[in-house]
Formats: structure tokens, sequence, C-alpha cells
């Protein structure tokens, strides 16, 4: 295993790199004392047989740019492999402002080759390369120098196993002529805006039970707060205050230190400080709020307009179809999208794409009563109306 902690030395591997069809990539990170995700290592192999490497951004310090990686990573010539991306991408977004591609993602892969849904780094080593992870280091502190020969060992096996699992899983989509399908996962992998959280948006992130507008418009102003405050000091938005103290802010409408100093859920230094003067300003901005500026609760369908039977319908409709083409289930639809045809939502996207001509269209049919579904042994047919 050989580690890299300089640019000349990166940028001489990223050459050889780019001859190739392909390289494997892996990160490894921490995220629990900062908002942003602290870049602790990336591993690279080469197609085949070839050369794999740690490359080192905390013991190459200034002597390390990443420059090399990210023009390999603009390379279209190259695929970009991972597994379970989007963590790794959000990280090569904010650090250097590039998105891999084109990209291949192993795990949305192997959910369209019917492995099931989500499946794990782990038992794909273990079903397609036949091999093993030893996950004696996956907890530990990647960000604390020198690495142990068994982090390392750890660290490499995640893109030396992944070079077979690629390579197996290209071939059956190649195959199945199912390579567009996973073109189509894959666009909001691809998509800046995934990475991006905009703190006046932060309030959607926040579970609440009320759809009152003048609950919601505190509910806004105080996660706008917490986000910009949590950004700005790459500090754990938790840090800052958590959902449930953001809700009972929301109710109790401090106007005073005095009366921050009374809440309950609210962190301790939280009550004095910028942070204290943050969350009284969000709460007057809250007040403040025009009505026809307060935000709308997401219009979920009211399970009262969902038609149970054919809710259920839908459901037997999709493990068939799922079965059928060897796909997860979940890939090509969710309980809540189900629910939504069957309260007559004509625009998700388990009715577009790939999707729809596996399932939608079926779907679309039976809400109409143009077919029905029939059981025969373990099997469903569909039976023309």
């Amino acid at each position: 295993m050989r580690t890299i902690t300089d640019t000349e030395t990166l940028a001489e591997f990223c050459a050889r790199a780019a001859e190739g069809e392909y390289v494997t990539v892996d990160t490894e990170f921490l995220r629990e004392r900062t908002y942003y995700s602290k870049l602790c290592l990336v591993q690279i192999a080469l197609p085949g047989e070839g050369e794999a490497v740690l490359v080192d951004p905390i013991a190459g310090g200034e002597a390390l740019s990443l420059e090399p990686l990210y023009t390999l990573f603009r390379d279209r010539n190259v695929v970009k492999v991972f597994h379970a991306a989007r963590q790794d991408l959000e990280i090569f977004w904010h650090d250097g402002g590039v998105i891999p591609e084109p990209l291949f993602d192993t795990q949305v892969a192997a959910m369209v080759c019917g492995f099931g849904e989500q499946v794990g780094y782990e038992t794909l080593v273990k079903r397609i390369a036949r091999g093993t992870v030893d996950k004696t280091s996956r907890f530990t502190d990647w960000s604390r120098r020198p690495l142990s020969d068994a982090q390392k060992t750890y660290a490499i096996a995640d893109v030396t196993h992944l070079r077979v699992i690629y390579e197996h899983l290209a071939a059956e989509l190649q195959k199945s002529g199912r390579t567009a399908w996973l073109g189509e996962e894959l666009e909001v992998l691809t998509t800046p805006a995934t990475y991006m959280v905009e703190p006046s948006e932060a309030w959607r992130r926040v579970k609440t039970r009320t759809s009152s507008g003048k609950f919601l418009a505190l509910v806004k102003t105080l996660a706008e707060f917490r986000e910009t405050y949590a950004q700005e000091r790459d500090i754990p938005r938790n840090r800052v205050m958590k959902d449930d103290a953001l809700l009972e802010l929301a109710s109790t409408k401090p106007r005073s230190l005095e009366d921050l100093s009374r809440s309950r859920m609210v962190l301790r230094e939280a009550r004095k400080g910028p942070i204290a003067e943050g969350i009284l300003a969000a709460v007057a901005a809250g007040l403040e709020m025009p009505q026809d500026a307060w935000p709308k609760a997401p219009q979920d369908k009211d399970r009262k307009e969902v038609n149970p039977a054919l809710a259920d319908l839908l459901r037997v409709l999709l493990k068939a179809k799922a079965e059928q083409e060897g796909v997860a289930q979940k890939l090509i639809a969710t309980s809540s999208e189900l629910d939504a045809i069957a309260a007559g939502e004509r625009s998700g996207p388990a009715l577009k794409g790939w999707r729809g001509e596996v399932f939608g269209t079926d779907a679309m049919r039976l809400c109409a009563g143009e077919i029905a579904l029939s059981a025969k042994g373990s099997s469903v047919r569909i039976v023309e109306l």
C-alpha cells in the first residue's frame, strides 16, 4: 500500500489513472464535530490488478493539493466508481466544487440488478467478489495520525474489491439493457443542488405536527438562523440548537434573555452571547412576518383521501412487477408514492421514465379499472378487463 502525501506524486498517479477505463474511489471522513464533513483519506484503485493507493490530505497538509484528483474527476473518458456515493460526492463538491462524472454507484446498480434495497458493500463483496471485509477499523478516528496498518488495510479493501463488483454489475446492466436505468437514478447524485442546503429552506427538514402558518413562520426564521450560524462556523447544527429546542422556541416565543433562560431544551451556551441574540432576532422576525409570506406545510395526501383497497392492490402489483423484473421494490416506488397514486396523484416519479415502463403504466390502468390482478399459486397475473 502506497500513501500519497504530495501534489506531484498525486498528479503522476492521476495521469496514469486517466489512461484507464475507470477508477474506483472511496473516502474516510469525520462529521461529528463539524457542519461539513472533514476529509481524512481518499482511496483510489486502477482497473484489474492495477495499483491502489491512499491519498492522505492530513499528513500531506500544505504539500498536497487535490486538484490533480479533481482534474481526473472532470475527465469524462474515465468512469468514477463509488459505493453509496452521496456523502463522498458531497465532500468533493464542497471541498473542490467538482462532482465526478461519469459516475457509477454500485449500490444503486445493485438495486437495479435485483440485489435488494440499499444493499451494503460487505454483502456485494461476499456475493460478487467472494471476499470478506475486516470490520475492526470501521469506527476508528480517521483524523488521527499515523494511520495503523490495520486502518490502511481496511481502507484499501474498500476500492480493491470494488473493481470486481463494478465489472460484474456493469456487465449485468449491459446484458439486461438497463444501463440507461442507472443513468436516470444517478441524475440526482450528479446534480449540485443535491448538496446545497439553503438556510431559507432549512425549515422543511424540521418535523412538526402543526400546519399553522404563524407557527411555521417562527420555525422558518429559527431554522434559517441555525443553519446560517452552523454553516458560517462549520459546527453541527445541533450544537446551535436541536429540533426539539427549536420547536419549543417557536411555541414559547421568547422576547428577552430572561424569557430564553426559562427554556427547558435550549443548551446552556445558547442562552447568552451570539446564539441567544440570533434566537431572539429570529423569533422577532418570525412574529413580524406578514401573513402572506407565511410558509405552507407540504401538502401530504390526507389518509382519508387514499383508497385503501386500491393502495393494497398497487402494493401487490408493485411486488409482482419487482419480482418479474428482478428490481428492488423501493427503487420503483415507495409506500408513500403508492398512497399518493391511490389518492389521485398522477405526476410522481413512479409514473415516469423506466419506472413508468416497468410499473407506472399498469398502475394507471389498474386505477382506471382497465386491468385486474389474479393469483395463481405463488404468482400474480394481470387480467385485462
